[in-house]
């Protein structure tokens, strides 16, 4: 079989292959459950492939093989080479797959012209002019690469291409002729190879497999794999003869066969999955977008929600669903509940509330009902508006309680100085300490040690009458006598 013959057949089942392919693209595609962001656990990702081929000891890169050098090109003779493989696929592009081979190879000078003889050199210097390998196992591990996985034209692949590399070993036998087609004297070494006493069969040796190839889709199940592998040997002594010394041999393989996805039916086969289209169409799926107008509405839904939670409506610092005072005034102190804080418990808020840590009353802001005067027998010095100055008519009660004190009669003294509501409350705090230490000032000036007289001031805290009147307000202009 020359190479005329060859690219005849190989272009019958290229043509062959086409068509059935056209056809499986033409077809309906079968519905799939597939999405893209899925996970590979939605698809078949084992395949079991059968080939068979031939083997020709040469490779398309170029280079002679020790029976080469004058056999004109295209007339090899082919031998026989078939096998089988299986593959994980890892994504769409890559897979990992474990291939084992058995076959020979052809070794094969033409008969020269007169004068024309270009031989091998077999052991011991013998002349052989041809040479058939038997492959007693090929087996490799190889990474597998679709190159064009994704089919822009349809909607599902029917056509990949591939290539794939990998390390592998090789067994096998040479049986060397002198003829020059696999005729003549016969020299087969079968037992003889490895270090002495070793007596094997086979000579073994490493080697690398690079391969290219392409697949038609004919089912869900089964593709039609068209394939050209080249394999490079660690030795030089694959066809029996040492001719080139340091080159090393090569030879390579022209197959065919069926693959065959492995796996649950009703999941596609991760090979002939086209991710763009997938994509397009998952998200031009009109289930899909109805689902995503679904989710922005719950979206909304729940950031309006946020809001209602956020809701405010008096300012109080408490979100609307807890305050259980909805309605309180701003600036009001609350609790926990919204509601305003009456630290005293006398229903006055302590915002309003003069007196917060004493009971009072609302008429006196909060404050409680005091005496007037609180030592027997003497009256409140009274002060004008807005004055600290003492008044002429306050020194007969102001001398009664000196010399009470001085005597004794009275261990110590307090001094409250008070304010009405006139004005702001820390102007009328100050107004009223000063209207005690006037008084206190007067007590020490008569002989009263100061020791024993302390002051302190109320502001408009404390009134004994309402604030509302002249009347009221002139009673709370005072300071008042505490014994202590």
């Amino acid at each position: 079989m020359n190479y005329s013959t060859l690219k005849k057949t190989v272009a019958l089942s290229l043509a062959t292959a086409f068509a059935i392919s056209a056809n499986a693209q033409d077809a309906t595609p079968t519905s799939s459950s597939a999405k893209t962001f899925g996970g590979k656990k939605q698809y078949r990702t084992w395949t079991l492939g059968l080939n068979g081929g031939f083997s020709i000891p040469a490779v398309i890169t170029g280079g002679s093989n020790d029976f080469g050098s004058n056999v004109a090109f295209g007339e090899y003779k082919l031998g026989g080479y078939y096998g089988l493989s299986l593959r994980k696929q890892f994504g769409h592009v890559f897979g990992l797959e474990g291939n084992l081979y058995r076959g020979h190879v052809n070794h094969v000078n033409k008969a020269p012209a007169a004068g024309n003889l270009a031989p091998g050199w077999g052991p011991a210097g013998q002349t052989y002019n041809s040479a058939q390998t038997q492959v007693q196992y090929d087996a490799n591990l190889s990474g597998y690469f679709n190159l064009a996985t994704i089919d822009f034209l349809n909607r599902t692949n029917a056509v990949n291409f591939y290539g794939k590399v990998g390390y592998g070993i090789i067994a096998y036998n040479p049986v060397l002729y002198t003829g020059y087609d696999l005729d003549g004297t016969e020299v087969n070494n079968k037992g003889n190879y490895g270090d002495a006493g070793d007596n094997n069969d086979y000579i073994r040796q490493a080697y690398i497999p690079v391969g290219v190839g392409v697949k038609f889709k004919l089912g869900d199940r089964v593709a039609l794999d068209l394939g050209y592998d080249a394999k490079f040997i660690d030795g030089d002594n694959f066809d029996g003869v040492y001719a080139k010394g340091t080159s090393k041999d090569k030879f390579s393989v022209v197959r065919a066969g069926l693959e065959f996805s492995l796996g649950s039916k009703s999941k596609p086969d991760l090979n002939w999955v086209n991710p763009i289209a997938m994509m397009y169409d998952e998200l031009k799926d009109p289930t899909l977008r109805q689902e995503v107008e679904a989710l922005k509405g719950r979206v909304t839904n729940v950031e309006q929600a946020v809001e209602d939670l956020k809701k405010d409506s008096d300012g109080d610092g408490v979100a609307d669903h807890l305050d259980k005072c909805p309605n309180t005034p701003a600036g009001a102190k609350v609790d926990g509940s919204g509601c305003e804080l009456d630290t005293d418990g006398d229903g006055v808020p302590d915002w309003k509330d003069k007196c917060p840590l004493e009971k009072g009353s609302a008429e006196l802001d909060g404050c409680p009902t005091m005496s007037s005067g609180t030592i027997a027998g003497v009256s409140n010095i009274q002060f004008e508006y807005n004055s600290s100055v003492l008044r002429t008519s306050s020194y007969p009660t102001l001398d009664k309680v000196s010399s009470m004190v001085r005597s004794n009669k009275i261990a110590g003294l307090q001094l409250d100085g008070h304010a009405s509501s006139e004005g702001t409350e820390a102007y009328n705090m100050q107004l009223s300490i000063d209207r005690a230490n006037a008084v206190k000032t007067y007590l020490v000036n008569s002989g009263v040690d100061a020791k024993k007289v302390s002051t302190k001031g109320y502001g408009e805290t404390r009134p004994i009458a309402s604030n509302a009147t002249e009347e009221g307000r002139v009673a709370n202009r005072r300071v008042e006598f505490r014994e202590k």
